[in-house]
């Protein structure tokens, strides 16, 4: 059993970062195109509806596809009464977005946002078909499939999006790749899980999964607020160009939180909830997973913070230059990000949504409220706040961690320190030895090779297991070596 897990785990891990590295690098490239292209009108037009459809994302998902992994025996009955409920859910939303389409408009003072809006929601009614099977695929730990899902979705959906672009349509096109993507991963979900619906319509299975499951929709749609809060406070205070900027911002950062937590959050809860029952194993499984996920993110994010305004000078040229402040600031808070997700999933594999949900709410209102008082104080300082308060809230998903698993806080930071200073140290490092490099080229591949070369080989001086179990590992095609230990 441990032996079959652990192959799993690393097979998830696998097929999630191959997956979400070829996913970050096809966004890349279309990307790059599509911000040479486009204003930051454009991308602000449809920033400013993200928070709608997103919040009506959580609703539809509704929490089930973690209520049915959590599930110890799930059927066919229990798969198709979350089909029609999202079903009916995303019609009915869409039903009242539609209406309120005049009332998005106005608040936000741009009239354009009518029809846009009523285009864009329909993502989310598409989106409701696959959650069903989505959760199968979650559930059975189809890594790889998931990865071919993804991967297929996001290519065409982006070309369909740079050809429109292309030819004149601007952010219709941004809000077409939108719903070309989720139509596409909706269909390959029934393709690739292989499940599908019936009309026997059956509400009843819901009843043990709705009070895990109802948490998790609140705390979906505090997460989406927090995701999208300053996509609602720029764009009701500032201008498009301002919102656009940001959205560019983000979009660059959220490259590398969502390869990382991705990679992650594909195997964390599955396999976490598979050792449940056995608390000191359980320990071992998760600091296995929060020294990969410290060894992975804090040098990606904290590197990609330092060549930002190299990255987006070469890629999408000086006219996204506004962008570049706000994205290392977010880069800072993003190396912390996976962090977090870690923990909480660790709450979330145990049942205990309710923790989850009471620590998203107040985080989201604490910052809510802190970010409104540093209003006149500017943009940056709304930013900076945002990154610290984020920072912070680690030691509370900690607390609750170690009540759940008794995770003491030396043994989390002996985890995490390592990597992070090394890091830390390697891109300070790197800005002094490129400070006097005029040619931009030159430079941002001088910063990159200052942290990647020597944050590899000083992990392997130092006998880094999880250095060497992931050379290991990628060599020997998916076989570890027997002759080093693993915590799991």
């Amino acid at each position: 059993m441990a032996e079959t897990l652990k192959e799993k785990t690393a097979k998830g891990l696998f097929w999630g970062g191959l997956s979400n590295g070829a996913q970050q690098l096809v966004s890349l490239v279309f990307g790059i195109f599509l911000a040479r292209k486009l204003s930051q009108d454009d991308y602000g037009m449809v920033g400013m509806l993200t928070v709608f459809s997103t919040i009506a994302s959580a609703l539809q998902e509704g929490g089930f596809i973690s209520a049915l992994n959590k599930k110890k025996e799930v059927e066919h009955k229990d798969y198709n009464a979350v089909f029609w409920f999202s079903t009916l859910c995303g019609l009915s939303l869409y039903i009242l977005l539609f209406f309120c389409a005049p009332l998005i408009a106005r608040f936000f003072g741009e009239s354009e946002l009518i029809p846009l809006s009523r285009y864009v929601f329909l993502g989310f009614v598409v989106s409701s078909f696959g959650i069903a099977p989505r959760a199968w695929l979650f559930r059975n730990l189809r890594n790889r499939e998931t990865a071919i899902i993804s991967f297929s979705s996001l290519t065409i959906s982006n070309l369909v999006g740079v050809l429109l672009a292309w030819n004149g349509y601007a952010y219709w096109g941004i809000a077409t790749q939108t719903i070309v993507y989720v139509t596409l991963f909706s269909t390959l979900s029934f393709y690739f899980s292989g499940w599908y619906p019936n009309l026997q319509i059956d509400f009843r299975p819901l009843r043990e999964m709705i009070g895990f499951s109802s948490r998790l929709i609140i705390t979906n749609i505090f997460n989406y607020l927090n995701a999208n809060l300053f996509a609602i406070v720029f764009g009701r205070l500032y201008s498009k160009t301002d919102v656009g900027n940001f959205s560019q911002a983000r979009k660059w950062t959220d490259m590398g939180v969502s390869t990382i937590n991705n990679m992650l959050g594909g195997i964390a809860q599955p396999v976490l909830a598979r050792v449940d029952d056995d608390i000191e194993r359980q320990l071992k499984v998760f600091r296995k997973m929060l020294r990969f996920s410290a060894f992975v993110s804090f040098p990606a994010m904290f590197g990609l913070c330092i060549v930002s305004e190299e990255l987006i000078i070469i890629t999408v040229t000086q006219k996204w230059l506004a962008s570049v402040k706000i994205m290392q600031l977010l880069c800072i808070a993003g190396a912390f990000m996976p962090i977090s997700s870690l923990l909480f999933n660790l709450l979330i594999s145990r049942g205990r949504s309710d923790i989850y949900m009471w620590g998203v709410i107040t985080l989201n209102l604490l910052q809510l409220v802190c970010v409104c008082l540093a209003a006149p104080w500017g943009m940056m300082w709304m930013i900076r706040i945002f990154v610290a308060i984020n920072i912070v809230w680690i030691f509370v998903w900690w607390f609750f961690v170690k009540r759940e698993i008794g995770l003491r806080l030396r043994d989390m930071l002996s985890d995490l320190a390592p990597y992070m200073f090394l890091s830390l140290a390697l891109v300070v490092m790197s800005w002094f030895v490129t400070y006097n490099i005029e040619n931009i080229w030159l430079r941002f591949l001088c910063k990159t090779v200052v942290v990647a070369l020597p944050y590899i080989g000083l992990l392997w001086l130092s006998r880094s297991v999880i250095l060497r179990e992931s050379i290991l590992f990628l060599f020997h095609k998916m076989k570890v070596d027997e002759h080093i230990k693993s915590s799991i």
